[in-house]
Parts: C-alpha cells; sequence; structure tokens
C-alpha cells in the first residue's frame, strides 16, 4: 500500500512540477551553462517535453516514452547511456 501511495504522490508532485516549470522565464546564465557544460544554443531555448523529444528521437525511442518516465529513470537511462557513450 505504501508503495502505490508513494507512486501517486510523486507521479501528482512531477505533474505539478512540470507545470510550473512551465511558468518559468529561466536567463540565459541557468541555461547557457550546466555543471561547467557549455549548452548549445538551440537546446537552451527547448521546452522540458521538447528536451525528452530530442532524447527519443537521439537514442531510437519511441514517442513519449522518454517523456512519461519518472525522473530517476531519466536519470538512471541518461547515466547508463552515457557510460555506453564512454566505452565506445
Amino acid at each position: 500500500m505504501f508503495q502505490w501511495l508513494a507512486r501517486r504522490l510523486i507521479s501528482l508532485m512531477g505533474n505539478v512540477y512540470v507545470w510550473l516549470d512551465k511558468k518559468i522565464q529561466y536567463t540565459d546564465e541557468e541555461t547557457g551553462t550546466v555543471l561547467g557544460l557549455e549548452i548549445d544554443d538551440d537546446l537552451r531555448v527547448n521546452s522540458r517535453y521538447e528536451l525528452c523529444q530530442r532524447v527519443e528521437e537521439t537514442f531510437g525511442l519511441e514517442k513519449e516514452t522518454f517523456w512519461y518516465l519518472p525522473s530517476t529513470q531519466k536519470i538512471r537511462f541518461s547515466v547508463q547511456k552515457a557510460r555506453e557513450l564512454m566505452d565506445e
């Protein structure tokens, strides 16, 4: 029962986060560099949804599969892909 409730709360909080994120106008300082990584101009202006679409296109995923993943799963997928790319 706890697992079910925890997952529902995370989902609700995620939806609230996405809604709030759409309302924020990020500054160039916030989007230009992330953890020391210079971000390309086209990615700086993409919405959260558009960035997820980029991931789906880049890695050949079905439409909206990455978008609907819980945040931790997105991070897990990204870390695994980064690991694989570094091994090449």
